[in-house]
């Protein structure tokens, strides 16, 4: 079959399908059915969309692009080698980029994670943009804790484990966040970067620089409710012990349609473990 070849012509039909507010998804799914080959499609959509991000953030004055965490072996691969552990690709979006991985955490590390913070459990805080500190938001009704980065053998393979993952350096990572949500608890949609506008962003970038990444691991299997949600794309992700949903945002700002939430969970509780993924080396 010939090489096809990605015009100048199809790369303005592209970004006059984004400037006139297409999702990506459709555009493709017209690339496909017009005959393009899917990797060839996926490419030359990726490609030609990043450069019009890019130049759309220049012209408006928005946040320029960064490098951030992702798989290596993507090409259509269903199972992936992380380190100790084989992790199965259960669902993927590109447009915001979502990874949900199966099986990246065994039953009985949840157990033992749940077990290891349980006793250190308090009312969640969120960070207040005002000072670079913490406090205690309505948003967020549930019960957590801090891990340090590789604060005990099982944090440190787990942490290791997720750096082999996603290509990223354990350094860049803070430590793992565990939280509970009991009955009727929630988190209400968000981002997970560092608004820039805010007078107290620059203390919190000097501990390692924006989050470009976060991981939301399922320690265990709520009864009813509490999937991750993103509202942007209407994707939600059940709650499934030992599996996690992975997103990253390459600047801080809502074009990444990284928007999430925690759905209230109805029934039983739900017990999940974050890691956020910085720039550079958090401290």
């Amino acid at each position: 079959m010939p090489t096809q070849q990605v015009t100048t012509e199809l790369r303005q039909w592209i970004v006059a399908q984004a400037s006139a507010g297409q999702p990506p998804e459709a555009v493709l799914k017209s690339m496909l059915e017009s005959g393009w080959a899917e990797e060839v499609a996926v490419a030359a959509l990726e490609d030609t969309l990043r450069g019009y991000l890019t130049d759309h953030a220049k012209a408006h004055g928005l946040p320029p692009p960064v490098t951030v965490p992702e798989p290596l072996a993507m090409d259509g691969e269903v199972n992936l080698q992380a380190l100790d552990r084989e992790v199965q690709v259960v669902a993927s979006l590109r447009s915001p980029r979502v990874i949900v991985f199966g099986g990246l955490l065994s039953h009985a590390e949840c157990d033992e994670m749940v077990a290891l913070a349980h006793e250190r459990l308090a009312r969640s805080e969120t960070v207040q943009l005002d000072t670079g500190g913490s406090e205690v938001n309505e948003a967020r009704t549930s019960e957590g804790m801090f891990f340090t980065r590789e604060e005990n053998p099982l944090c440190a393979r787990i942490e290791a484990r997720i750096a082999a993952l996603l290509s990223w350096p354990l350094e860049n990572g803070e430590g793992l966040q565990v939280l509970r949500y009991r009955p009727g608890a929630e988190y209400k949609p968000h981002y997970d970067y560092f608004d820039p506008a805010q007078p107290g962003t620059p203390a919190i970038l000097r501990r390692g620089g924006q989050r470009v990444a976060s991981l939301v691991m399922y320690l265990n299997s709520p009864a009813k409710g509490g999937a991750t949600t993103f509202p942007d794309v209407h994707f939600e992700v059940g709650p499934v012990k030992g599996n996690a949903v992975f997103f990253s945002y390459d600047r801080p700002h809502p074009m990444t349609r990284s928007l999430h939430g925690g759905a209230p969970v109805i029934e039983g509780e739900k017990w999940v473990a974050t890691k956020w993924l910085r720039e550079g080396r958090f401290e």
